[in-house]
């Protein structure tokens, strides 16, 4: 495929590999953040390559994996409500809340709709002006800018019948939070470079040097990938902590302004719950006072709903990197696609679905083993 291809390249990959083995002199661990790059990383063996030099952690995945139990419940409780209209990407409908799922609110009536762009759910309102229409806002930092810019164009037009349940997340706090905690196992990481396309790089550099932890911006393919993890192993077996684009092909220092000035016009930092993980301090987005009337949330009251995170589901612990999907128990057995305990076995980026894709059967066995033992 042209433009892809060539970031496949096997013999640069061989070339990269060996330059890789070159420099290393003890073992790292660097951990990826985007569940992007973990699906490449699986589907491609990288991890299997680097195997004995550089362990590659699996990291917060995809914001699909981080939303909480709560805002899934949340949006099942609007959604089973007469009269409205439920809108999102179709990634959210299989991901389980407390009782269920956005498809089981479909399945017994509730007007859910899939939709590709949020402002395809603005035109959903437009289209329905006697029915509530609400948005289900979930992403990082790369949905902020659409999804700001129909709150935007609902508060222009002032449409009355359009709400946001807002779930944004944003990915520097997160990787502060891990490197701060006594836990933590990495020693460099790879950004995820759609998020920096649109926030640029500048975010990063205070933590690389407060933790000093080198931080490089990669792509999403094989190529990318590996050499995100050779200039990692550089700046480690080197004593620097740096922060260094390797995705120059979309990535600039100062990201997409133009997004950024939106995101800023609709959107403040606020605290946010992560799925898993709990609560990270200026971790999310939240609607602007001035945007207060698009807060689906308030509209509908369900601001104070809460809900305890299943015990049996260690999803919490795979986007900490402190475990694989193949150390649960219930991997491959209680938990697939079809039957999923938690997000990450759901979302097309979420590392329990790549390794259920791709190394169903090796993890399964392995599962079998730790359960054994």
């Amino acid at each position: 495929m042209k433009y892809v291809d060539e970031y496949r390249d096997a013999r640069a990959a061989r070339e990269l590999m060996r330059a890789i083995r070159a420099a290393v002199t003890r073992p790292w661990k660097i951990m990826e953040v985007c569940g992007g790059q973990t699906h490449a990383i699986v589907r491609f063996g990288i991890d299997e390559m680097l195997s004995g030099q550089v362990t590659l952690i699996h990291g917060p995945g995809c914001p699909v994996c981080v939303t909480p139990l709560e805002t899934l419940d949340k949006a099942i409780a609007i959604a089973s409500r007469p009269g409205v209209i439920l809108c999102s990407f179709g990634d959210m409908l299989r991901v389980p809340g407390s009782d269920g799922d956005l498809f089981a609110v479909k399945s017994r009536g509730g007007d859910v709709r899939v939709v590709y762009s949020p402002l395809d759910a603005l035109a959903v309102a437009r289209a329905n002006p006697a029915r509530e229409v609400v948005f289900f806002a979930v992403g990082f930092e790369t949905t902020a800018p659409a999804n700001a810019m129909a709150a935007y164009q609902a508060r222009r037009l002032g449409m009355r019948n359009f709400s946001i349940l807002v779930s944004q997340v944003l990915v520097p706090p997160a990787i502060e939070a891990i490197l701060s905690s006594p836990d933590c196992q990495v020693d460099a990481f790879l950004a995820a470079g759609h998020v920096c396309t649109i926030m640029g790089v500048e975010e990063y550099v205070p933590i690389a040097e407060k933790h000093r932890a080198p931080i490089v911006v990669a792509g999403f393919e094989p190529l990318d990938i590996l050499q995100g993890v050779h200039m990692c192993v550089r700046q480690l077996e080197e004593g620097r902590a740096q922060v260094e684009n390797q995705y120059t092909r979309s990535v600039r220092a100062d990201g997409n302004r133009q997004a950024r000035k939106m995101i800023r016009e609709v959107f403040q930092v606020v605290s946010r719950k992560w799925r898993g993980i709990g609560e990270i301090q200026h971790s999310g987005l939240g609607l602007r006072p001035e945007y207060a009337t698009l807060d689906a949330e308030k509209r509908f009251g369900v601001e104070s709903m809460v809900a305890d995170e299943s015990h049996e589901c260690v999803s919490g612990l795979i986007l900490q990197g402190l475990k694989k999907p193949v150390e649960c128990p219930a991997f491959g057995t209680r938990c697939t696609p079809e039957t999923p305990l938690g997000a990450t076995m759901v979302s097309s980026e979420g590392a329990c679905a790549a390794y259920f894709r791709y190394r169903r059967e090796a993890a399964a066995a392995a599962a079998r083993i730790n359960q054994r033992t």
